[in-house]
């Protein structure tokens, strides 16, 4: 089987940058590392601080400019997980590794629910422009870029993919917002909130993906994980009416949906090559699409 390689890296080559950080952060010797997540960036824990190193090839712009923004967030006392206060920002680790240093946040057995995230991502929403540039979201544009990408996928199923994305852009121009846009995450969900320390209220993290656009498509984004890995069906009920709006009745529902759920599965497939194990689910979720099986469960990847 295929080495797993987090974040690009090897086992020897995290290996040794984790190493290189627990150095440079002055953590005690006897603070052992624990990989917390591995997908696309490789976040460890070491001690009371999380490393998060940027997947190879990451320009340095944009975790400089993650880093920014999240002081922004922190100014406006914004709840988010904060960056470690006694560490440089971006760490700069061997052979041009970058990884951004954050506070670990023990977490209760009670997971986050979709309920939890109403509260910080309405915030978010109305939030003021940032004094930082922040990219415009593009999902049609990131489908594209991802299977221009992909060599894990027989023509037919490019084929298929290609042509769904065509048909949801001119879908897309028809669509009416409810909503004023703003700043949104990209990327809500269960995996990306934790509770904060003193368990009052839930903290966002995981900025990679913040962008300026309509906050509809992270209230769809809430909504596809709630449905298809398997959540309670009350947790979405909860989150819109928590949030104030049930995105569902919403007539670009759909649309939306349909493009939020293809970017999930191009942006897999596109990963598929490092990813061992990910490419009979990617194949599984598109046959899935192929059939409208809108109710299909997805295993997370």
């Amino acid at each position: 089987m295929t080495e797993p390689r987090p974040g690009g890296y090897s086992n020897a080559e995290l290996t040794a940058l984790i190493a290189q950080a627990h150095a440079e952060l002055r953590l005690g010797d006897d603070e052992q590392h624990q990989l917390l997540r591995g997908h696309t960036n490789a976040v460890v824990r070491i001690g009371p601080a999380v490393i998060k190193i940027a997947r190879k090839g990451t320009a340095a712009e944009a975790v400089e400019r993650t880093i920014a923004l999240v002081r922004w967030l922190q100014d406006h006392d914004f709840p988010t997980v904060p960056l470690h206060p006694h560490a440089e920002q971006p760490l700069r680790l061997t052979g041009g590794a970058l990884a951004t240093v954050w506070t670990y946040y023990p977490q209760p057995p009670e997971p986050v629910t979709a309920t939890d995230l109403a509260a910080p991502l309405f915030a978010l929403h109305r939030l003021p422009a940032p004094p930082v540039p922040v990219r415009a979201l593009d999902n049609l544009r990131a489908i594209r870029r991802s299977l221009a990408a992909t060599r894990t996928l027989d023509t037919d199923e490019l084929s298929f993919l290609t042509d769904r994305a065509d048909r949801l852009e001119h879908a897309l121009t028809r669509v009416q917002y409810a909503l004023a846009p703003g700043i949104v995450q990209g990327d809500p969900q269960h995996r990306n909130a934790l509770h904060d320390t003193a368990g009052d209220r839930t903290v966002l993290c995981d900025w990679d993906t913040l962008a300026h656009g309509q906050p509809e498509w992270d209230l769809v984004t809430v909504e596809i994980h709630c449905r298809r890995f398997g959540h309670d069906p009350n947790e979405w009920s909860g989150f819109a009416a928590a949030y104030g709006l049930d995105i569902t009745t919403w007539p670009g529902y759909e649309t939306l949906r349909d493009i939020r759920e293809l970017r999930m599965i191009t942006t897999n497939a596109r990963k598929a090559a490092h990813t061992p194990g990910s490419l009979s689910e990617v194949q599984r979720r598109i046959k899935g699409l192929r059939e409208q099986e809108h109710g299909l469960l997805w295993s997370i990847l």
